[in-house]
């Protein structure tokens, strides 16, 4: 399932795999489906979200690490608590028992890395610049990428701090906003090349009572995917290892632009499960099996 560009493998992914709305579109009513599984069935990655609200317990991790097992390849990215990133509350040894609470997968090589996810309010300080330099000694055991929203980071100087970090810069596609950090194609730690893309609903991105379903209903056009993948092209070819994550998750909107990002970087058709092509027709011309023969279970 993995591509390789060179000597770069480039992984792809959606944010997450438990969502209600993927209800029809992916996972069918009624029956009880294994969305880690699926995910696993046709992508060699994903990005865990749940991490950035609780650390998983271990019995968790333990079953995650247990159901990818037959999967050859499969890893996961994990993201970091928001304590640290949003609470800005964490201590050093909260950050270490973070780490290990996923020992279970680190022993199986199947986290390809971790993501400090800042929120948009998070701008260039020398304040927030020596928060950044402190989180850098905590997680600095394993490739950690670090995202920042604000444009005000997109300066080289940012790209001097990651680097004295050992962080990797991640690459991502938000609305266009305010000042808000344009699509970029940085790599500052070459373990690590990191993109994510949250979709261009720029109506709801920023509204007042906006959910989160809402601001990541957006699917992305075939030449916008194509704009990421000659990004993705540059960007692997500083790096060790790319993980690009879907994050336009609402209907199940991240796992057709995966599977388009896949096609691009490929020229290589598509296996993907029947109700995902039927939600979203323009799928059967990069699909390997027409509807009726791909089903989850």
């Amino acid at each position: 399932m993995e591509t390789c560009l060179a000597h770069t493998a480039i992984h792809v992914g959606p944010a997450g795999w438990s969502y209600a709305d993927w209800v029809g579109p992916l996972y069918p009513p009624g029956r009880k489906i294994d969305g880690l599984l699926t995910i696993a069935r046709y992508f060699d990655c994903v990005e865990l979200n749940s991490s950035f609200y609780r650390t998983p317990s271990p019995q968790l991790v333990r079953s995650w690490a247990e159901r990818i097992a037959d999967m050859s390849g499969f890893t996961f990215t994990v993201k970091i608590l928001q304590r640290f990133t949003h609470e800005r509350a964490g201590t050093a040894d909260e950050a270490r028992r973070f780490i290990h609470a996923f020992d279970p997968l680190l022993s199986r090589n199947a986290i390809g890395g971790f993501l400090l996810q800042f929120p948009w309010s998070f701008r260039d300080s020398s304040e927030n610049r020596s928060l950044l330099a402190g989180l850098g000694r905590w997680f600095d055991e394993f490739p950690t990428a670090v995202e920042l929203r604000h444009g005000s980071w997109n300066a080289p100087s940012t790209e001097a701090l990651l680097k004295e970090c050992n962080f990797a810069f991640c690459n991502i596609d938000q609305p266009a906003v305010g000042a808000s950090m344009p699509p970029t194609e940085i790599v500052t730690d070459r373990r690590l090349g990191y993109i994510r893309l949250h979709g261009r609903n720029r109506a709801d991105w920023a509204r007042s009572g906006a959910g989160r379903d809402e601001r990541y209903n957006y699917l992305y056009r075939e030449e916008e995917m194509e704009e990421w993948r000659q990004r993705a092209v540059r960007i692997a070819a500083k790096s060790d290892a790319l993980y690009i994550v879907t994050n336009n998750h609402f209907r199940a909107q991240a796992l057709v632009n995966a599977f388009q990002m896949k096609y691009l970087l490929s020229r290589e058709r598509q296996r993907m499960p029947d109700a995902l092509v039927n939600a979203y027709p323009s799928l059967r011309n990069i699909a390997i099996e027409p509807p009726g023969q791909e089903a989850l279970f």
